[in-house]
């Protein structure tokens, strides 16, 4: 999408949700990404900064959707990942 409040639909959505999993799968380990946040929020709370609520509300929730996107793709390989993303980038077309 290039304009903004303009209205989304699922075929401009699923394309674009397929690729971003896809570039995140490949730039590391993804199914450790839930991991490698915690323990990057865990030093910050350590720090004068991580002493804020609404700062700690949104880590918990990056957490929680960072989980649960690892869960959801856990039983896919990467090569079903990208043979998904392909197949999504070649129906948008």
């Amino acid at each position: 999408m290039t304009k903004e409040n303009q209205k989304a639909s699922h075929l401009d959505v699923m394309p674009s949700v397929a690729n971003f999993v896809s570039d995140v799968c490949f730039e590391g380990d993804f199914k450790e990404q839930p991991l490698y946040l915690q323990e990057i929020f865990e030093l910050l709370l350590d720090t004068e900064y991580g002493n804020n609520l609404e700062l700690r509300q949104k880590m918990l929730s990056c957490l929680r959707t960072s989980r649960s996107l690892a869960e959801t793709l856990s039983p896919f390989s990467d090569e079903d990942i990208q043979k998904a993303c392909t197949a999504s980038a070649l129906k948008a077309n």
